[in-house]
């Protein structure tokens, strides 16, 4: 079986997604913008149909176009709190929920999350994590305590184009630390006994956790 042709596949039956997302999915695909894989936009569905969240919590907005998915497939009433450090992006993310008219619906915090999650105290009951792969670990304990029983953990791009794979010496000398860090990560999403995971293949890898 040829991986990307399963994939391409699968992605073939997806139903159309509003048009205000398509056009800002385009934008995202013409200037290097990382967004949401496909395969991540019907995960994120499934998942907001079944946990049905009040409140979610994003590290990592971008231009906002995976705060703008979740909203639209989001229960009525859903709040979503993203946070974003790249100064470049941010007027981008607060025009483009300003023109989706979700300017209510999303809150978005500027700096540095490792900073910002210190200062949150409320209770999520959807996180998804989608910032720098190399601080997903230092995020964590902050993470599990914002993330309230029975609440799920979503982690994309975990496994790093292949490169988690690897030995520490197969990968280039700049990706060492954050290889590393991605297998501690990993590491601690199966073995903390606060949390029950399963690790995809879906995109770039994706862990889904429910905290216990």
């Amino acid at each position: 079986m040829d991986p990307e042709r399963i994939v391409s596949f699968i992605n073939s039956l997806d139903t159309e997604i509003p048009e205000y997302l398509s056009t800002l999915e385009s934008y995202s695909r013409k200037t290097d913008i990382p967004i949401i894989r496909h395969e991540m936009q019907s995960l994120l569905r499934v998942m907001l149909t079944l946990t049905r969240p009040k409140e979610i919590l994003e590290v990592g907005t971008a231009i906002g176009f995976s705060s703008l998915f979740m909203s639209e497939y989001a229960p009525a009433g859903c709040h979503i709190t993203t946070i974003e450090k790249y100064e470049k992006r941010i007027p981008l993310a607060r025009e483009n929920f300003k023109k989706a008219g979700k300017e209510d619906a999303i809150t978005l915090l500027e700096g540095d999350a490792t900073d910002i999650l210190k200062t949150l105290s409320g209770s999520y009951d959807l996180i998804f994590m989608d910032a720098a792969k190399g601080q997903y670990i230092h995020f964590l304990p902050d993470i599990l305590r914002l993330l309230k029983k029975g609440g799920v953990l979503l982690s994309d791009n975990v496994l790093q184009d292949g490169d988690v794979l690897e030995s520490r010496f197969a990968v280039t000398r700049r990706n060492r630390t954050i290889h590393s860090r991605m297998r501690d990560y990993l590491y601690e999403l199966k073995h903390n006994d606060e949390l029950e995971t399963v690790i995809l293949t879906i995109g770039d890898g994706t862990a889904v956790s429910v905290k216990k």
